[in-house]
């Protein structure tokens, strides 16, 4: 099995007109994906190299029944696209944007939990989900993903999904889904989320987490992991030589005080009985270590 997607679930693109929905589109489209429409306001009854393109969500969903929506717009227009999503009727939005400012995030994320609890938002600023073999929605190359299982992976880094992906395929091991949070502030979905999902999947026998300076949501996770997740569970946090006070890279990853350091959260992993590694390389061949003693 997989969490939140799998091989029968249609995706419309909201900015598949535009030079990033169309490239990553229709890499999803030809990966496997079920790519059902384009949307794009004001021109509808356009296609794009086949894929439909409707003016509204809400049309676009009536005509063909997709059931996720791929935002790739640019940050000024991201919060009304995936809000637009959640009034369609989208259970699950994948929002790659970048820039989005934190309080339309801090606004998105309020309006779809107290108006929308059916739609999950993952992202923004990620690159996506993947079930390898089954459904790519984002901007993953499939071709550095090995299907099959056991292993499920959530990151807060896309760069680090990416090499987690492609560790694990090296390795001969298979993945039953990749979730990349994303590293803003105020993600949509969590660490938490996606450890409970894979608790839940049959087919997911172990997991890797992937988490960075800023925030305690690792922190959070390790708690839950010790209270609820009987998987065993590899944990790479990035960041350990960042100096306080300095944004590294993503939004939310910078430490304030003593709070979101590296440190902490790898000791909070390792006190919840989390297999702590210093390097993705690392995280790679711990996970075939557990995979092979399965």
């Amino acid at each position: 099995m997989s969490i939140f997607v799998d091989d029968n679930t249609k995706v419309l693109v909201q900015g598949l007109t535009g030079g990033q929905g169309r490239f990553h589109g229709l890499r999803n489209k030809a990966y496997g994906t079920k790519v059902v429409a384009g949307v794009t306001p004001g021109k509808g009854g356009q296609d794009v190299e086949g894929i439909p393109v409707y003016d509204t969500v809400a049309e676009a969903v009536a005509a063909t029944g997709a059931d996720a929506s791929f935002v790739s717009v640019p940050p000024r227009f991201a919060a009304e696209a995936i809000l637009e999503a959640a009034r369609a009727g989208i259970p699950l939005v994948v929002c790659i944007t970048e820039g989005i400012p934190a309080h339309d995030e801090a606004r998105v994320f309020a309006t779809l939990r107290a108006e929308h609890p059916g739609t999950r938002l993952l992202g923004p600023n990620c690159p996506g989900i993947i079930s390898p073999g089954k459904t790519n929605i984002g901007i993953t190359a499939g071709e550095i993903a090995l299907p099959g299982g056991p292993v499920g992976i959530v990151s807060r880094s896309g760069t680090l999904t990416y090499q987690a992906l492609y560790e694990l395929k090296q390795l001969g091991i298979g993945v039953t889904t990749c979730v990349g949070i994303g590293g803003d502030p105020v993600p949509g979905t969590n660490f938490v989320d996606c450890l409970a999902a894979f608790e839940a999947d049959p087919d997911t026998g172990a997991i890797a987490m992937f988490g960075e300076i800023g925030g305690i949501e690792e922190e959070r996770a390790a708690e839950f992991i010790a209270k609820e997740v009987t998987k065993p569970v590899v944990a790479y946090i990035a960041g350990v030589t960042a100096p306080p006070g300095k944004k590294m890279g993503h939004a939310g990853a910078i430490i304030s005080g003593s709070k979101g350091t590296a440190q902490a959260k790898m000791e909070a992993l390792a006190a919840a009985g989390v297999h702590v590694v210093n390097n993705p390389t690392e995280a790679g061949q711990k996970m075939a270590e557990i995979v092979k003693a399965r």
